[in-house]
């Protein structure tokens, strides 16, 4: 059963305020929920990949070390946050899989139905992150539509409490963002 949305914002509440076991009681909570939001990521990587779910999860968790100091106020903003974090640790991976190439080319990933895109295209994980680096020097809340909306799975209502806009806002930056990525990869 999905955590109730509540009961993660009580937690997370009282996570801020310094309760020490807390932050215990969140990662059952919202395991499962991060399970599916490493799974989706991963679904996008070329077969074979290195990187399990569990350990994209734990190493997250990891990285998420003091939720006191990001203050995530509620479900969504959580993982929002994780789901930003995970796309970190992938990027990183990537980077470091292909450091170890040493001078061949870069490494692939699938990216596909987030992008909408009709056929599927190999594309650079690398690539992505700086077209979404550079987007965010142009529009910072256009990449954040892209980090919750791909990298978290958040639905579009989600996406747009987060970024404390209307859904109709959230979905023409969608829109807009992944045509420009679409040019960005393109080139």
């Amino acid at each position: 059963m999905p955590p109730v949305p509540s009961d993660v914002t009580q937690i997370l509440a009282r996570v801020r305020a310094g309760d020490e076991d807390a932050r215990d009681e969140l990662l059952p909570v919202v395991y499962e929920q991060l399970r599916g939001i490493a799974r989706g990521q991963l679904s996008r990587e070329r077969p074979g990949h290195t990187l399990q779910a569990t350990a994209l999860i734990h190493e997250a968790w990891l990285k998420l070390g003091n939720l006191d100091r990001a203050a995530p106020e509620d479900r969504t903003h959580f993982f929002g946050i994780a789901a930003r974090t995970m796309r970190q640790i992938l990027v990183d991976h990537a980077r470091r899989k292909n450091a170890e190439k040493r001078g061949s080319d870069w490494e692939r990933v699938t990216l596909d139905i987030a992008l909408d895109q009709l056929q599927q295209r190999e594309l650079d994980l690398v690539a992505l992150d700086e077209a979404l680096t550079q987007l965010a020097e142009q529009d910072a809340r256009k990449t954040r539509v892209v980090e919750l909306r791909f990298f978290g799975g958040l639905s579009m209502p989600e996406v747009a409490e987060v970024l404390g806009v209307s859904v109709r806002t959230a979905e023409g930056d969608w829109y807009l963002a992944r045509a420009w990525l679409r040019k960005a990869l393109a080139s």
